[in-house]
Parts: structure tokens; sequence; C-alpha cells
């Protein structure tokens, strides 16, 4: 459990042309307003603090940078389909994310969390459609798996990694691999970092400059 744990914030940007030099390698979360995106990514860390957790959904409205080591970093996505979040926002986010999960050379590997009792929502599925093209790996966490019976989270499991399968994957021969996970219990833990460390591994014996 080491990838996340010397974490710390970079810059927090607004606009794509805001963005940090397009360089090294990016492990991008996302995911729907209060699936458990924030909580996730501190308990990965080992940061109670690392990314903003708050009784109120949508609250992250910015990409965060966070570097995890030496031209790595973490990129905390802005919460996605929160009611409340001003219109003016959404559609800022509509025109932004897109453009940063489609463009965004450096960005090796995304993970989108999912609140295990509503997991494939039409927004979560907008993700999936706007980044699978790029046939980069994608890593889902269904988050909350605390909530359900052992029985009800490994059909939930089962279910999604179909769906994923028949229509993502094999459309777009994209790597796909989904987990369940739980902050509070601090279930799947080490299965997302070993995930993530191999996605690391992989693209850093790729660039030359990273190559020690």
């Amino acid at each position: 459990m080491a990838f996340l744990q010397n974490a710390r914030f970079v810059i927090s940007v607004n606009h794509f042309d805001e963005l940090p030099i397009d360089e090294g390698i990016e492990i991008a979360f996302a995911g729907r307003s209060n699936a458990g995106k924030s909580s996730a990514i501190n308990s990965l860390s080992k940061q109670n603090r690392l990314a903003y957790v708050s009784k109120q959904p949508g609250r992250t409205q910015l990409i965060n940078f966070f570097s995890i080591g030496e031209h790595m970093s973490l990129v905390d996505l802005p919460g996605y389909g929160y009611a409340k979040v001003p219109g003016a926002i959404k559609d800022h986010w509509v025109k932004t994310l897109p453009r940063y999960l489609q463009e965004r050379n450096s960005l090796a590997g995304l993970v989108i969390v999912m609140d295990i009792r509503r997991p494939l929502t039409k927004l979560d599925t907008q993700m999936l459609d706007w980044f699978a093209p790029r046939q980069k790996p994608i890593h889902i966490l269904l988050t909350k798996s605390d909530k359900l019976s052992k029985d009800k989270s490994l059909r939930a499991l089962s279910d999604v990694k179909k769906i994923v399968q028949t229509q993502w994957a094999d459309s777009f021969h994209t790597k796909f691999t989904v987990q369940l996970f739980s902050s509070l219990k601090k279930q799947g833990l080490e299965e997302a970092d070993e995930i993530i460390q191999s996605w690391l591994a992989l693209n850093k014996n790729h660039i030359p400059n990273l190559v020690s």
C-alpha cells in the first residue's frame, strides 16, 4: 500500500487550458457525487484529508492534481450528477471532462467510483463512452459494498462485469477490472492498490525519461 501514501497536493484547475504540462503518468479518479470518491482516495492514501469529503455532495468542482512520485500524478476529477450544482457548472464540465479524458496524453488509466447500490448510472456510462475508445485500462470501484449482504454484493459485482464486458470491453478492446470496495470497512484497498501500481509500472517502462 504505497502508491498514494506520499501524495501531495499540487494544483487545482478549472479550465482545460490551465492543465499542467501534458507529460509523465496520470491516474484519474472519477465518480458520481456522493458515490464515495473522496473517501476512496483518502482510504487508499491513508490520508484522512487528502481529498475533500463533505456531507454536501458536489463539492469537488475543480480538477485537482496530486503528486504521487516523480512524473506521476493522481487526478481527482469533479464529482458529477448532483442536482444542486448550478447549471452553468454542469455545462462547463460537460465540455471540459470529455476533453480531458479524450485528449490528455499522460492519462494512463481511469478509476471510476460507483455506489454499488446504484452502479452504471447514465452519467457513469457517459464517462465510459468518452474514455473506453482510447483503449487504456479502466478500473471500477463498487463502493459502499458494506451496505449490502455478501450475496447481493457478489451478484452486483457479477452483473456489472457482464454489462461492462458486453458494452465496452468487447467493443473497444479495453481492459476493464471491477471490484468490491468499502472505505468504512477498509475492504478492497490492496486489490485497488495493486491494479494502479501495475498501471504505473507498465507506463513507466514505456516512457524513456521515467526509466531509472
